[in-house]
């Protein structure tokens, strides 16, 4: 479904990775690290914060976003809505201090991680 292209950028970045499955892996605990990070920056009133970490975990939804295989099918066209849908809720979230937004991201990457990890083979519960 996705190509090599994070993967590529990820080796020339010179950030050891195993293969372009466990990337996306990544790419999605990445969100989800980033959007706890801004949740604790609204709740501290640190917006300089919220914006930095809001922008990284949309950041990393474009590059997810920038890799989908049009070759794959209808999955792809799902996953594009998805993901924009996912960008403008954390535009919202950062416009209106909205951590449900924020956790409705999260939710659903939480979904795609499990998700990913069962098609890859591995059977990890994410928290």
């Amino acid at each position: 479904m996705y190509n090599n292209a994070a993967y590529d950028i990820y080796n020339q970045n010179n950030i050891n990775v195993e293969s372009p499955e466990k990337l996306i892996e990544m790419m999605y605990e990445g969100v989800l690290r980033f959007n706890a990070q801004a949740k604790k920056a609204i709740k501290e009133n640190d917006y300089g914060k919220k914006v930095y970490w809001i922008n990284r975990s949309i950041s990393v939804i474009v590059e997810l976003l920038s890799i989908l295989d049009d070759s794959q099918g209808r999955i792809v066209l799902y996953l594009d809505g998805l993901y924009n849908y996912q960008i403008q809720l954390l535009s919202y979230a950062n416009m209106d201090d909205d951590i449900d937004k924020i956790d409705e991201v999260s939710n659903v990457f939480k979904g795609l991680l499990e998700a990913w990890r069962e098609s890859t083979g591995e059977r990890t519960n994410v928290a």
